[in-house]
């Protein structure tokens, strides 16, 4: 069986665990370093690269110096090391993916909202960007951008902002592209209410059926669409779902990450408190949900049904990811958070064991000591 390996962050340190599946353990290896601070990654569909935006930025810091690295996976170990020079990038990358041919690299930049693509070169290095011939909408703080199956159509998410401090709402909405050879050509504007009321963070898709899951973060939601060719997305939603388990609780939530499982069967969300400082502050409120949300997909309709809400054993579950096997899920908390009474929430990567019936049971979190920095990504790689 092909060996599976875990990748997690913190700051511009990028560390390389074995992934023992019967064991439910993740055994730590060795660890690269960038740059700069690590915000997002994803391998090349061969599997041979991994590809990391990193920048001096991060949560409220602009920062100075930005950049996509290209990095060579060991086929046998799971090992990195640098593959060619770094891109230089416009502003601090918020996500990044490799669209199904392995030729081309897209980034999302959050402030300002943008989106840049990248050639790839048939050794894996990074080529120049592509030269956009149309003036693209970007939407308001864009958070990932996803090519959609069939490799013709883009989804950039952006989430837009809440009001506050006497600042109206910014809309969210999810922009959808044509894509040929690296250009992108504007097709919809898909945004419920114009996009006020809709923060819209990450999405999904089902593995078969012409399905996208999206987290709706400013919101507390999951909406599903159907995919559309001519407008990316159908423009309404199939069916609207809430992610907490009380979602008229007082703290301040927010929908996460958000993977369908291999099998097509289930779905899963993450939910996060926000530190009551802002710009990655370390203390929380004694209320909010940090956990995991677990969906049953109807086979026949795509509707999601909440079987379970797991805590996660960390705040601020940024990103998880599950083993091609549907075996394991492991999430990563990205920074202390202090309780009321003193005591510490670690950041960490909490382990779950994943059942047929799509549940989880936790087995273990390894605490992770990030000092002063974040765990920001964390994700897994089957090798070839």
């Amino acid at each position: 069986m092909p060996k599976t390996v875990f990748y997690a962050s913190v700051g511009p340190l990028l560390t390389l665990y074995d992934l023992d599946i019967e064991g439910a353990a993740l055994i730590k290896r060795g660890a690269i370093g960038l740059p700069a601070n690590i915000q997002y990654a994803w391998p090349h569909p061969a599997r041979r690269f991994l590809y990391v935006v990193s920048s001096t930025g991060g949560p409220g810091v602009a920062g100075d110096a930005h950049f996509a690295n290209a990095l060579a996976i060991d086929q046998a170990t799971g090992a990195l090391k640098p593959h060619g020079e770094p891109a230089l990038l416009p502003s601090r990358p918020i996500h990044t993916t490799v669209d199904a041919t392995g030729q081309f690299l897209l980034t999302a930049f959050n402030i300002p909202s943008n989106i840049t693509v990248h050639r790839l070169n048939a050794d894996g290095t990074i080529g120049a960007a592509v030269v956009q011939p149309e003036k693209l909408d970007t939407g308001i703080f864009a958070h990932q951008v996803m090519v959609a199956p069939g490799n013709r159509t883009v989804l950039l998410v952006t989430r837009g902002n809440n009001a506050e401090s006497g600042k109206p709402e910014d809309p969210g909405a999810i922009k959808a592209f044509s894509f040929t050879d690296g250009v992108l050509k504007g097709l919809a504007s898909i945004a419920p209410g114009n996009g006020l009321g809709f923060g819209p963070r990450h999405l999904d898709f089902h593995p078969e059926k012409p399905w996208a899951f999206v987290s709706i973060e400013r919101q507390n939601k999951l909406f599903v669409y159907r995919l559309d060719a001519a407008t990316g997305l159908s423009r309404d939603p199939l069916y609207i779902k809430d992610t907490l388990v009380d979602p008229h609780g007082k703290a301040e939530q927010g929908a996460g990450a958000i993977h369908v499982h291999p099998n097509g069967k289930y779905l899963y969300l993450t939910n996060r408190t926000f530190p009551a400082s802002p710009s990655g502050g370390r203390k929380m409120s004694t209320e909010g949900e940090n956990s995991v949300a677990v969906y049953a997909i109807d086979a026949n309709t795509g509707e999601p049904t909440r079987i379970q809400n797991i805590d996660g054993h960390g705040v601020q579950l940024r990103t998880f990811s599950i083993d091609p096997g549907g075996r394991l899920l492991v999430a990563a908390s990205i920074l202390p958070v202090a309780r009321p009474d003193g005591s510490v929430i670690a950041a960490g990567l909490t382990v779950f064991r994943m059942g047929g019936d799509g549940k989880l049971t936790f087995v273990r979190k390894y605490d992770v000591d990030v000092g002063g920095a974040q765990q920001f990504w964390s994700g897994m790689v089957t090798l070839p």
